[in-house]
């Protein structure tokens, strides 16, 4: 009939309107909720994590820390029993000691070998003037005639000059062998001083090594994943403990589609799943430079086999703005929701 007619047309309109209503009401939720964000759940919290191993082999005999046991830069974490790094650094002490008395000793005998210098070079001079003054009484007599001046007294001056000729030679070769000796001793002193230096090096070390056996935190953090144990015995390099720093950022995974629209700067919304009921606010640091798959252990080999094209994905730091609340434990690996405003 006419009136169910109506009725049914009156339905359709309804149904046409509030169909209409939700359409626009999800159209509204897309372009303000959803269009101006890119968000992953491929979100970790990321940080520094500091390994502590130890620089000198030894057996523990101090253990300073426990299980997630917050230290401060300088703490004492643990000690490794320093007696013989003690009785090494005592035996090159007195190698040191011996060096630099060896030193003193070329020092003083370089100026030995100087005062020898100086008097030969003296006796040198004076060989000199005695040379001259026989050559002299040499030419007087034999520029006389011969029955003013005996023979025997020719003889004589002729005797003093070659024999302090020789003098003046003998003085000359002691002076160059004093010389000699000079450059000699300042080569000792040389050596000396290599020695000096060579032996405080080792002095140096030791104290560093001594020094090593005191293992101190370089970094504020906490002890995590601590496998050394009171009486252990180490070598250099083996991992002891872990110090996890309080600075912490956001790494997100997205995928390379997403990417057009990120840029440094932009705001986001961090959801950690440890605490639901808390909304934390940071902005996007950086974009790696090439894709997680890239820098991996192993990176794929796409030139051989059969390829099939996979989605990969690029890590995203993301900064929190404000500084965690103290009593919250957000730490590595945490699992993050981050949605980033891109319009």
């Amino acid at each position: 009939t006419p009136p169910r007619a109506a009725k049914h047309r009156k339905k359709f309109l309804v149904g046409l309107i509030v169909a209409l209503l939700l359409a626009a009401a999800g159209t509204f939720y897309y372009l303000r909720f959803v269009a101006p964000y890119e968000s992953t759940d491929d979100a970790f919290i990321d940080g520094y994590v500091t390994m502590i191993s130890s620089r000198v082999p030894g057996q523990v005999i101090r253990l300073l820390v426990r299980d997630n046991q917050s230290v401060k830069q300088g703490d004492e974490l643990l000690g490794i029993d320093p007696r013989d790094y003690q009785a090494a650094l005592a035996q090159i002490r007195a190698d040191f000691e011996a060096a630099r008395s060896r030193l003193n000793q070329a020092q003083a005998q370089v100026k030995v070998s100087e005062a020898k210098l100086a008097q030969t070079e003296a006796a040198v001079t004076a060989a000199e003037a005695e040379d001259r003054r026989a050559a002299d009484d040499l030419k007087r007599y034999q520029s006389v005639e011969s029955r003013a001046v005996s023979q025997s007294a020719l003889d004589l001056a002729q005797s003093q000059a070659r024999s302090a000729a020789a003098h003046l030679a003998a003085a000359r070769s002691q002076a160059k062998a004093a010389e000699a000796d000079v450059a000699l001793s300042e080569a000792g002193v040389e050596t000396a001083t290599a020695g000096v230096q060579q032996a405080e090096a080792k002095l140096h070390q030791a104290e560093l090594n001594l020094s090593y056996t005191r293992i101190l935190a370089p970094c504020p953090g906490r002890v995590t994943a601590r496998s050394v144990q009171l009486g252990h015995y180490v070598q250099p390099g083996q991992a002891l403990l872990t110090l996890v720093p309080a600075g912490v950022w956001v790494t997100a995974n997205f995928k390379e589609t997403q990417l057009a629209c990120l840029r440094p700067g932009q705001p986001v919304e961090l959801d950690v799943d440890a605490y639901p009921d808390r909304k934390f606010k940071g902005r996007v640091d950086s974009l790696q430079f090439g894709s997680g798959a890239r820098f991996s252990l192993l990176p794929p080999e796409n030139a051989v086999g059969n390829y099939v094209k996979v989605v990969q994905r690029v890590p995203v730091k993301i900064v929190f703005d404000d500084p965690l609340p103290p009593g919250l434990d957000i730490a590595p690996g945490m699992s993050v929701v981050p949605k980033v405003r891109v319009k």
